[in-house]
């Protein structure tokens, strides 16, 4: 479905954002664009970030409408956390190579597999994975939770196993991994990474956990998206190499315009860097959907239940 302006002509890009300007008012909706969001989405939103802190901040607000630029897990997540609020996506087909490397019921085998380890899962899950979870974790925080964990049980890390390896040797914790990846982050061509640092040798390196290791150990610093952002605004450094997501680029040169970023190829020269899952979503989609009210988020109510216990004891934890 294309939305046709008053002339019959297809819509622009200036009339999708009044539109949805108009919509966000009457629905009384807040809406939330993750990093990885194209340009367009990132500037109309009401919060930026990550996926965790923005349904935190979507939760503490008197919106009735939660509309969530990302992926299919992180709208879930924000109605685990707004169960009384309507949830939307833009595209219901935004899902996640990571959240769909793990489905439930193998998940389940794995787990019982290990009945006396403390199940920790990565935010970037789906709920039912949640559900089945001790413990709730996010890049930022994953290192500092499984060092509180008690050190007579083991752990089972899931389902990212590369950020699950930098956890390990960051925290000196032996975790047992399940074989998860994103499709993403395993894409970036090492080759050209070097290329790079050869042309820009002031450059700093910055990394996203999820990325392969020896990619990681070619970094100078390595955090969540969020981190990313903060140390390119802290750093002394002009000039940066980034292994992530290109979305958040713009993010950082709009917080430090007198610096330069530069974003690694894929394999190949390839552009697959670029999530195709958080691309779904289009300007066009978010008028749709504030337009229509759909698709909707619906979640039952037992497994929201169960899916939001590790993430309070996640943030228990992190007080």
């Amino acid at each position: 479905m294309v939305f046709a302006a008053s002339q019959g002509t297809a819509t622009t890009d200036a009339e999708h954002r009044a539109a949805i300007e108009r919509l966000r008012r009457e629905r009384n909706a807040v809406i939330l664009a993750h990093y990885y969001q194209e340009d367009a989405i990132q500037d109309i939103a009401d919060f930026i970030g990550d996926s965790l802190e923005l349904s935190r901040k979507a939760a503490a607000t008197d919106a009735d409408v939660i509309v969530f630029c990302g992926v299919h897990f992180m709208a879930e997540t924000a109605k685990i956390l707004s169960p009384d609020k309507t949830v939307l996506i833009p595209d219901l087909e935004a899902g996640c190579s990571l959240a769909d490397a793990c489905p439930p019921e193998p998940f389940a085998a794995f787990r019982a597999a290990h009945p006396d380890h403390i199940v920790v899962s990565y935010i970037n899950c789906s709920a039912a994975i949640k559900a089945q979870s001790d413990l709730i974790c996010t890049s930022s925080n994953a290192v500092d939770l499984v060092r509180q964990l008690p050190a007579d049980r083991p752990v089972l890390f899931a389902p990212d196993q590369n950020l699950g390896r930098w956890v390990q040797q960051q925290s000196g914790r032996e975790l047992t991994l399940w074989p998860g990846s994103c499709i993403v982050h395993e894409s970036f061509s090492e080759q050209a990474l070097l290329r790079l640092k050869l042309e820009h040798p002031d450059a700093e390196v910055l990394a996203h956990p999820e990325c392969l290791p020896h990619l990681l150990d070619l970094a100078d610093f390595i955090g969540s998206t969020s981190k990313l952002l903060h140390r390119a605004e802290q750093s002394s450094a002009t000039s940066f190499i980034v292994l992530t997501e290109p979305g958040i680029l713009h993010q950082m040169r709009l917080k430090v315009p007198g610096k330069t970023f530069y974003e690694v190829p894929g394999t190949d020269g390839c552009s697959c860097n670029a999530c195709p899952y958080m691309r779904l979503n289009t300007l066009e989609k978010l008028h749709r959907c504030l337009e229509t009210m759909a698709p909707v988020i619906e979640l039952d109510e037992d497994l929201r239940q169960r899916a939001l216990l590790p993430i309070q004891r996640m943030l228990e934890l992190s007080r």
